[in-house]
């Protein structure tokens, strides 16, 4: 390799500098670096949940581009390429902090504003709610692209399209609005795929700033630069593995929810077909199988679509039938009745 082609994968000591200055946020809560964090971060919290409740896409985009949370993650990579402990440990803490500032924020708007279906309607929240690998390989892909906009100045202004492309905040929003709600599975899923964003960043970008020479370039411009150990490198690694592995479970289940729902979805509208009801919707949830129906009285029997279901070969799902406009019935997996709000519906489909 030429040294001309090696030297294009380095960075020069006022590169180093820069990095440095735009990635650790200082100590005190009234410099500038801490002061815009925090500010920034609030606002982002606010916009991305308000953005989440109205089921408002252009709000959560916008929520991401203020968001300041790319920072002090980047900072942690950094830090560790650094090997500087002390900037390891308090960008971390800047995110931990930064990121229970955001679910608070978003559990006290949800306990203003949340809906009485507990946001099962709403699109902003169950599109994080089901993280897989490809969350992971995205994150990836985003989070190198990122570090090296950080080493490469000509290629900066991309940095808002990684913005809108790595999901920090929103994530964390739908956490807090979660939790208001009871729905803490569901709360717990979207927290993974923040937590899935975050490895993925730091990682990507200590291998980039590793690739780039980072170490060199902030020792020639007078940084703190400690030893660094291959099994930094091994651990960053190990925890993306670690989060690949409840994706993997989140990629298969939600491969299974789709084939079921599509199994079920015949069968149901089969089941209120003689009643002129018409299937508004039919999904699978952690197997649970959801349908939609509308119509007019009198209503076809939920427990005979629990039967037909069984029928099926699907008597180890759940179901959960929504009239649009009127009540909920639940349908439990291998069961003799199906209870509604107020009595059950026997497997003869008469109501008590």
């Amino acid at each position: 390799m030429s040294e001309t082609s090696h030297s294009r994968r380095r960075v020069d000591a006022a590169a180093a500098r820069r990095m440095a200055e735009a990635l650790f946020i200082e100590r005190s809560w009234r410099s500038p670096s801490s002061s815009r964090f925090w500010v920034l971060l609030v606002l982002a919290a606010v916009i991305a949940t308000t953005g989440v409740v109205s089921d408002s896409t252009a709000t959560v985009i916008g929520a991401m581009i203020v968001a300041p949370l790319m920072t002090p993650i980047l900072g942690s990579a950094l830090a560790l390429v650094l090997a500087d402990r002390r900037k390891v440990v308090r960008s971390a803490l800047l995110v931990l902090l930064g990121a229970l500032a955001v679910v608070a924020i978003g559990a006290l708007i949800g306990l203003i504003v949340a809906p009485p279906d507990a946001f099962a309607s709403n699109s902003q929240v169950s599109s994080r709610i089901s993280p897989r690998l490809i969350d992971l390989i995205a994150a990836l892909a985003t989070g190198t692209v990122g570090a090296f906009a950080l080493v490469r100045t000509d290629i900066s202004d991309t940095l808002p399209g990684v913005a809108i492309a790595i999901s920090l905040v929103p994530p964390l929003a739908v956490t807090g609005l979660l939790l208001t709600v009871g729905r803490y599975h569901d709360a717990s899923e979207s927290a993974l795929l923040f937590a899935t964003n975050v490895a993925a960043i730091v990682t990507t970008g200590t291998i980039v700033f590793l690739a780039y020479d980072v170490r060199s370039a902030a020792r020639s411009a007078g940084l703190r630069v400690g030893r660094f150990r291959g099994w930094t490198l091994a651990a960053v690694s190990a925890v993306v593995l670690l989060i690949a592995t409840p994706l993997t479970f989140g990629t298969i289940a939600v491969a299974q929810d789709r084939s079921l729902a599509a199994r079920a979805k015949p069968v149901a509208e089969q089941w209120a077909a003689p009643h002129h009801w018409e299937i508004a919707s039919v999904d699978a949830h952690n197997g649970t199988v959801v349908v939609g129906v509308l119509g007019l009285p009198p209503q076809p029997a939920p427990a005979e679509l629990r039967i037909a279901l069984d029928r099926h070969g699907m008597a180890g799902a759940d179901l959960e039938i929504n009239l649009v406009g009127g009540r909920t019935h639940w349908c439990p997996a291998h069961a003799a009745s199906c209870t509604v709000q107020s009595g059950t519906v026997s497997l003869t489909g008469t109501q008590d």
